[in-house]
């Protein structure tokens, strides 16, 4: 190999590497900027590697960069990112605060400009309604072929008793629209993304926590204004879902999946453009009862991100380690990488959102300890796959 090829698999090998050793620093030395790391030699760096598991990425991995959106905030958690392409490039957002569930969580927005984040701006509040200030919850941001930029968020208590709200920009996320209150029964998408469908209804993942917990589906041809929804699709089954995610199949068949209390991932099926949905039912893939996202890439195949894993004992609640699976047909799935792996994280690495940027390559955003957003790129043609048989991440 030629000493140009060679840096060249360093430094892929590097960048996946990052999220290991991204959080060796953190739990040596704090908060740790990004030249931290720079400083080490490579012996010292290889050692550490070795000594946390991220040496078993081999040198053409598929994760191209892994970093986090900011490194200082004003406010100390954050949780449940969003991450859309717009024409201007990428836009992010999360809620942050002091705590979830406390009056000063804020949404908030950065922008990728010239390769770099934005520092994060307060996009939306809960000031102003009943007592006066109310936490809001799960950003999902949304770019329709035509149309603004979509904020879709929730304002109130709990996930029992929130509603949903929206916003807009005109310029790719730069300022937003007066907060809107979406119509009764309406939550919006609830934590990933929508799809637009060929006729261009945009078609929103949803789910109701308020009498125990279901799944359903909201669609808009307006862009918000007006809405339709469907009734409960887990009405006839024990299953207890929430937080769908959207793909799409040949045939104009969708699949929808996402996390339960069952200790699996869901799945249900749409031969009418999400207007019916089948029973639904578990696959063998693992579920902690945490978040996942999911994307249909442009080759058709679909890519998942999820914690690989049940919930547990640990301090983390099994949201570690963080899994990327990808299928052909969404029943039979394969093992692509794993972001993050330490079970004894705070907090762990959760509530992952995924898209596919017209480049080809695929955008993560994903909690990191409740302390900040990762980002990662990777390029699905790079992606190396082994089989997930019986449920069982290949070693």
């Amino acid at each position: 190999m030629n000493r140009d090829a060679t840096n060249d698999a360093i430094a892929s090998w590097t960048a996946a590497a990052l999220c290991r050793f991204e959080h060796v620093i953190e739990s040596a030395r704090g908060l740790a900027h990004s030249k931290t790391w720079r400083s080490f030699g490579w012996s010292t760096m290889l050692t550490v590697f070795l000594a946390t598991g991220c040496a078993t990425l081999t040198p053409q991995s598929a994760v191209l960069k892994s970093e986090f959106i900011y490194e200082t905030a004003p406010f100390p958690s954050c949780h449940a990112s969003t991450i859309v392409e717009t024409k201007s490039g990428l836009v992010a957002a999360w809620f942050g605060g002091t705590a979830e569930r406390n009056p000063d969580v804020c949404i908030y927005v950065s922008r990728n400009e010239n390769g770099h984040w934005t520092p994060p701006v307060e996009a939306a509040n809960g000031v102003g309604f009943a007592t006066n200030r109310l936490p809001t919850w799960n950003p999902v941001l949304f770019q329709p072929k035509n149309g603004p930029l979509l904020l879709f968020y929730k304002v109130g208590p709990s996930p029992a008793t929130w509603w949903g709200m929206m916003t807009t920009s005109d310029d790719g996320g730069k300022t937003w629209s007066q907060p809107r209150r979406l119509p009764e029964g309406i939550l919006g998408p609830i934590k990933n993304k929508p799809v637009q469908l060929a006729n261009g209804d945009i078609l929103c993942p949803s789910s109701d926590e308020s009498k125990g917990r279901s799944v359903h589906f909201e669609r808009t041809s307006n862009f918000g204004k007006t809405w339709q929804a469907t009734p409960p699709v887990n009405a006839d089954s024990e299953i207890g879902p929430i937080q769908p995610s959207i793909l799409f199949h040949p045939h104009g068949k969708l699949q929808a999946l996402g996390r339960t209390k069952q200790g699996h991932i869901f799945e249900t099926w749409s031969d009418d453009d999400g207007q019916t949905w089948s029973t639904m039912t578990l696959l063998s893939l693992p579920n902690p009862d945490s978040g996942t996202d999911a994307v249909t890439l442009q080759d058709g195949r679909q890519l998942l991100v999820y914690n690989h894993n049940t919930r547990d004992k640990t301090n983390n609640k099994g949201r570690s380690p963080l899994n990327i699976a990808v299928s052909e047909d969404g029943k039979t799935w394969f093992a692509v990488a794993v972001l993050e792996d330490d079970p004894n994280a705070p907090n762990g690495f959760a509530y992952p959102a995924v898209i596919q940027t017209s480049d080809g390559l695929v955008h993560i955003t994903y909690t990191w300890e409740r302390k900040r957003i990762k980002h990662v790129v990777l390029d699905p043609a790079k992606f190396h796959l082994r089989p997930i048989q019986n449920g069982q991440w290949p070693k």
